[in-house]
This record gives C-alpha cells, structure tokens and sequence, in this order.
C-alpha cells in the first residue's frame, strides 16, 4: 500500500468528516471543522475554490447562494466580498489556509472543485507546508494533476472520474488495474451509481492487489457503514461523524 505520510500507518482506517461536522447545515465552517476534532477526527474532507484575487476558501459550491445569506460566484467575487458571507448565515467562509493552519497536524482531504482553485489551494498547501497531511482530490483528473504540479514536494492524491471509470470497467473484466492508478495513491468514490454497483469484493482486491487504498463516499447509514467495514474498506466519508465513530469504536477500530 502507499505509504505517503498522509495515510498514516499501513492498515489504519481513515474515517474523514466530510466538510466537517455540522447537523445544523453549517457545512464547511470552521465551527464544524472544530466540532469533528473535538471529535477526535484526524480526518477532515473539505471542497475548495479560488476567489478573484486569488484566495483559497473551504467551500463545496461554485457560487455562495446555497450555503450563506451571500449571492455570486466566488471565482468572480474577491475576498473581502466572499469573507462577509456567513454560512448559515451565522459563520464565516474559511480561508483554505486558516484550515490547514489552525489545526497543524489534521489530515484534510481537499478537492479542487474548478480551475480559479488550482493555483489558490497550491498556494496555501505551500504557506503551511501541509504536504505530508493533505490529500489533493477532483472529478477533473486535469485539475488535480494542475494542482500538484505547483507544489514543492509531493502530496497525497486520489483519483478522478476518467482513473475510476477505467478502473470501475477494468475490475469488472478481471483485469489488472495498476495502469488505471498508477498516477495516484487512493480511489474515493461513491459505492454505486444509480442501480450499478462501482465497489464489489473483486474491485477492492483489484485495488489493493495494485497497493492503491479505497475510501468510499458519503456513508451517513450504519448499516452500510458496517457493510463497507466488512468489505475492506481502507476509509469512509460521512456527514454523520458521530455514528461512524460509535461503530469504530464499538469494533475496536477507532483511532
């Protein structure tokens, strides 16, 4: 298996908080990212974009409409414009670099949602040097690959649609996946699409029989929890930190 700092020790489950913990839709902010190392977490999954002048900040969508009593795309909006927005209405959008920052030895799995965020998040890996901790993700193979490239030293990475699609068709025929990932260290993807399973018994010995770790999206029921645990599993993304940690810790796997 890949043994890039960010994974931790070989055989360790990551259990990542996906955009922090919040049941009270205050995804993102620095309070939910809080709540889930408060947890213990030492996993955080986050989405980041680039403002106009070039600012990394904590958010899953491209414009602040959803999420904050703000209006506009970040990519078009500078910084002092996009930190007046409240997520919630009640917190502000973080700073990518406060994140990385504020809790020097937590593990953030970043993905790097559109092109304005490639060169931001690269630089705010590089202002707190947290290349052993962080784990650069993004549907857009391109954007990624963007992202590491301006980095000074390696980082953890995941792979995107095209890498898990050719994997996903790959593990179906019983072929040897290790081209598919060869440019990556980990597979994150959801445990099906539609009614087609994309993780069966034979991918996940696909991919470790390649030395690549798969970590599966977003599981907030214990049952399935504790289906993927039986399965193999290297590590999970969840909205409901709380219940996966109960079920870790009920099997001795919590960290």
């Amino acid at each position: 298996m890949t043994a890039h700092p960010y994974f931790d020790k070989s055989g360790s489950f990551a259990a990542l908080a996906h955009r922090g913990f919040s049941l009270d839709g205050l995804e993102n902010s620095m309070l939910a990212f809080q709540a889930a190392v408060d947890m213990g977490y030492r996993y955080v999954e986050t989405d980041a974009h680039g403002t106009a002048d070039g600012v990394a900040v904590a958010l899953h969508d491209e414009s602040l409409d959803r999420t904050t009593d703000g209006k506009g795309f970040v990519a078009d909006l500078p910084w002092a414009r996009v930190k007046l927005a409240r997520i919630g209405g009640k917190e502000p959008v973080p700073m990518l670099e406060d994140i990385l920052g504020t809790w020097p030895t937590l593990r953030v799995n970043i993905d790097v949602k559109a092109e304005s965020g490639i060169v931001p998040i690269a630089d705010a890996i590089e202002k707190t040097g947290a290349h052993d901790r962080v784990c650069i993700a993004s549907f857009s193979t391109a954007r990624r690959a963007a992202t590491v490239a301006r980095l000074s030293r390696p980082v953890a990475t995941s792979a995107g649609t095209r890498e898990a699609a050719a994997f996903f068709v790959g593990g179906l025929a019983g072929a040897n996946v290790a081209g598919a990932l060869r440019s990556v260290d980990a597979l994150q993807i959801p445990t099906s699409a539609g009614p087609v399973a994309l993780l069966t018994e034979r991918h996940l010995s696909a991919a470790h029989a390649a030395g690549k770790l798969v970590h599966v999206w977003t599981i907030n029921d214990p049952e399935q929890m504790a289906r993927l645990l039986d399965l193999g599993v290297d590590g999970m993304v969840t909205d409901r930190a709380d219940l996966l940690k109960e079920l870790l810790v009920s099997r001795g796997k919590w960290e």
